[in-house]
């Protein structure tokens, strides 16, 4: 039996709309764990649309930050009408990040030849996955010092700092405008550091209203040096904007913790996996293969061991190796708040 072209023709357009409708599931899934997290946007679905087969990772990426441009808008306009952000430090971040995210494809394409970009995109990501979860942990461990020492974020607010803020914006737009990772992860442990009396609200808001503009930039300057692909991008856009509102709706009657260890484990699992696809370390893959066997078996060593390491840590600041406050108290203030309320005695009526 003869194949001709119209039946290839047929074959490919069958694979395309596969693709497609594969990105938009996984568009939504994440979108979903954005909604409850608030954490994981460009960290999960750039390795998860590279592992898919979609397209090159130049192209991943371009197509990720596009729309993250317009989901990540919604959000900002949220806190912008609730006054949550601190607009003069937003305003010096963004003095850093838009310029450094809009410099990071053409230092990219400068750098080495179109030949083997996607090899050295691949390189990158990885490593900023493995970032965004080093920077999550050290998060925890900040806040849980903090805790230790009965110190909480106020209300006031902070006094800006100018050179740090900018010098923070300008390496998280570097690493977003190259990986499309970073504009939420790797920006807020910064600014949790640099400012630790921020509360946690006006943290998110000031996080949020300075994404926009980064992630605009950082699509705007891979789209002039890699193009657009609108096979990806629309069925992410399709997927990722109404699971985002979904996780925000059910956020509320979910334990976003859990979650977001879960998080951590996937991006250092995928970390190593685009590290290993890449020829960067060698797993017992080929070229542009992954070791699915020792990835696993990373993941569920990490299972295993972080409960332990974390029982150290507490222990390392003086507190109980088990116990208050609990990991879910740490990650979010208003948890610890209403515990506190709720064991207050009642006045009788």
């Amino acid at each position: 039996m003869l194949i001709n072209a119209d039946h290839l023709l047929t074959i490919a357009m069958w694979a395309a709309q596969g693709i497609e409708i594969r990105t938009a599931i996984a568009a939504l899934l994440v979108g979903i764990v954005v909604g409850i997290t608030g954490m994981g946007g460009g960290a999960l679905m750039t390795p998860i649309l590279i592992f898919l087969g979609v397209g090159h990772a130049s192209s991943v990426v371009t197509a990720d930050l596009t729309a993250a441009a317009i989901y990540k808008t919604s959000g900002a306009v949220v806190h912008w009408r609730e006054g949550s952000p601190n607009i003069r430090l937003a305003v010096f971040l963004i003095s850093g990040s838009v310029p450094m995210a809009f410099l990071g494809p053409h230092l990219v394409r400068w750098i080495n030849p179109a030949a083997n970009i996607d090899k050295f995109l691949t390189v990158c990501i990885g490593f900023a996955l493995l970032f965004a979860a080093i920077t999550y942990a050290l998060r925890l461990y900040v806040e849980l010092r903090r805790r230790a020492k009965g110190l909480t974020r106020g209300s006031a607010e902070p006094v800006v700092r100018p050179l740090p803020t900018v010098l923070i914006g300008a390496l998280g737009g570097l690493l977003v405008g190259v990986t499309s990772v970073g504009s939420g992860s790797v920006i807020m442990i910064a600014l949790l550091m640099l400012y630790p009396t921020l509360s946690a609200v006006k943290l998110v808001g000031t996080d949020l209203v300075q994404a926009v503009p980064l992630v605009f930039s950082a699509a705007i300057s891979n789209i002039l040096v890699h193009g657009l692909d609108w096979s990806i991008v629309i069925p992410l856009t399709v997927g990722s904007v109404p699971g985002c509102f979904i996780g925000a709706k059910i956020a509320p009657h979910i334990r976003a913790s859990y979650i977001r260890r879960g998080i951590v484990v996937v991006l250092t699992m995928s970390g190593l996996a685009l590290l290993d696809k890449a020829g960067w370390i060698s797993l017992g893959s080929g070229d542009n293969q992954t070791h699915p066997k020792l990835i696993a078996l990373a993941g569920v060593v990490l299972l295993f061991t972080i409960p332990l390491v974390w029982a150290l840590l507490r222990r390392s600041v003086g507190l109980p190796m088990f116990g208050a406050p609990t990991l879910e108290q740490i990650e979010d203030p208003s948890a610890r708040e209403q515990q506190v309320q709720s064991s207050r005695p009642r006045p009788d009526r």
